[in-house]
């Protein structure tokens, strides 16, 4: 290979990494605004706070059992066709969101809309992960773009919601979904290679998929729904305003972060770096349940963007010949825990002390990032 290719790849590679994570960031504020307004506002959707946290968990256990029919799909089609069918699917959960009600209608769209995040996320991954070469800095980038319209969506949906209603946003996001749909035209429309694997289709998780286990229950589960749950108690009504600033300081921290921690993994390793974070972001736990709420809301945010490039980068560099599969089981096992999370949320933090349940998640990530320290077994 000519040293004038390998330019011309990586440029490649990077151009529709961006367009995938284009149309994920128009896509996603439809998720990311039920984490904020469904807690907060479970009577005008018609569901208990109960099933608030199931719904909120649903989108994630479809995706345990979908993951092997969106990649076999995703594989044959390609990024263009599967991204096109799941970003208008993605625009019908949107526009469901701001007209129906009850736990029955409102489980289907989320089941639904898990089947298509479960897409947009395997064509993240395998564009910003097709080279090795900047595989780790085209990770942060693509979080980085991605996480642009969930930033921009939670403030103006607090604000939104305060003055209409929880369920009007709704139909702007379902705007937003169809212009991911244009987007997702300019996706590579090939099929991906895949290698044949024998035995279980989910298999015993390695040391980095318990990591993503427990990152999902505490990160993408548990302590999301508490800070939308603690922000209503802390602040009254305008702690919709203030959750939805905080969550949308999530992703402007992706934004500014995610590239930073892709380019810390080049330099000193990604694995080593996931260590270091996830035993820091332990500590901003613990922080998080005590008085300094907000102030530990606001590391964890931050620790977490930096994590983000660090384990696809680790998975594809572990499964050079299944790349695809791999990151498809490894993201089954953090939506397997960010399942959980949401139900957990709605049992316990009611019932629970806050300093005992984080503390408890806290020991659970500084447990598994020790873990991932281990050689991996062969």
């Amino acid at each position: 290979m000519s040293s004038a290719a390998v330019p011309a790849q990586t440029l490649r590679a990077d151009r529709e990494s961006r367009n995938a994570a284009q149309v994920l960031g128009l896509c996603l504020p439809s998720d990311v605004l039920l984490y904020l307004l469904l807690p907060m506002y479970a009577s005008d959707f018609g569901v208990t706070l109960v099933e608030a946290g199931v719904l909120l968990a649903a989108n994630r256990l479809v995706r345990i059992i979908g993951y092997g029919w969106v990649v076999r799909f995703y594989a044959r089609h390609g990024d263009r066709a599967a991204c096109s069918l799941a970003a208008f699917a993605a625009a019908v959960c949107a526009l469901g969101n701001a007209t129906l009600g009850g736990f029955a209608a409102l489980l289907v769209l989320r089941l639904v809309w898990g089947l298509c995040f479960a897409t947009f996320n395997l064509s993240t991954q395998t564009l910003a992960t097709a080279e090795a070469q900047g595989a780790a800095r085209r990770a942060g980038r693509s979080r980085a773009t991605l996480a642009i319209g969930p930033m921009l969506a939670l403030p103006l949906g607090a604000l939104m919601a305060q003055a209409y209603g929880p369920r009007a946003v709704f139909y702007v996001l379902c705007i937003s979904a169809l212009c991911g749909l244009w987007r997702a035209r300019a996706l590579p429309c090939g099929g991906h290679d895949m290698a044949v694997r024998s035995g279980r289709r989910l298999r015993l998780p390695d040391s980095i998929a318990t990591w993503s286990f427990i990152e999902g229950v505490t990160l993408d589960g548990l302590f999301i729904f508490g800070l939308s749950l603690y922000a209503q108690v802390h602040m009254g009504e305008s702690g919709v305003l203030v959750a939805g600033v905080l969550m949308a300081v999530r992703y402007l921290s992706e934004m500014l972060f995610s590239p930073f921690g892709g380019r810390l993994a080049d330099r000193f390793g990604a694995l080593r770096m996931l260590v270091v974070l996830s035993l820091a972001t332990s500590l901003a736990l613990l922080v998080f349940a005590s008085h300094w709420l907000f102030i530990g809301a606001f590391f964890v945010l931050v620790l977490r963007a930096l994590q983000l490039p660090l384990l696809m980068t680790l998975v594809s560099l572990r499964n050079p010949h299944a790349r695809i599969q791999a990151l498809a089981s490894n993201a089954v096992w953090r939506d397997i825990g960010a399942g959980l999370g949401p139900m957990l949320a709605g049992v316990l933090l009611p019932q629970v002390p806050a300093i005992w349940a984080y503390a408890g998640a806290a020991l659970a990530v500084a447990v598994a990032a020790l873990n991932c320290a281990r050689p991996p077994r062969h």
